[in-house]
């Protein structure tokens, strides 16, 4: 049996585009990032400028191993924005950061190689 994160597991099932297009994958620059240190794995805490039409939103983030606090404001990064708000020990979480896990399992951030602005959703 694969792991979700296996590269090795095969494409999963099938889906209609429209259920692809009911994930809401926007861009946004990272205007903050402090520690989480009652989190149960090492994270941080992050707040993410989605532009006027969601404004900034919260995430929490394992990336503790491939970037620094001092790094990451500026980031652009990708997040899903439109998932149920999410209880982290004490923080909320509103948006789910996306990455993928090098062979370590250590999440390495997605970000577009061009400039956009902040906001805009993945087509």
């Amino acid at each position: 049996m694969h792991s979700v994160s296996d590269p090795a597991a095969p494409a999963s099932d099938s889906i209609d585009f429209s259920a692809f297009m009911a994930v809401d994958i926007r861009c946004g620059t990272i205007v903050e990032a402090t520690d989480f240190p009652e989190a149960r794995k090492p994270a941080y805490r992050l707040k993410i400028d989605f532009g006027s039409g969601i404004g900034v939103k919260k995430s929490s983030a394992q990336i503790t191993v491939h970037y620094s606090l001092e790094e990451l404001a500026g980031r652009r990064v990708l997040a899903v924005v439109n998932f149920p708000p999410r209880q982290i020990g004490p923080f909320m979480s509103e948006v789910l950061v996306l990455g993928f896990p090098n062979d370590n399992g250590d999440i390495v951030l997605v970000e577009p190689d061009k400039e956009v602005p902040n906001g805009a959703r993945l087509a």
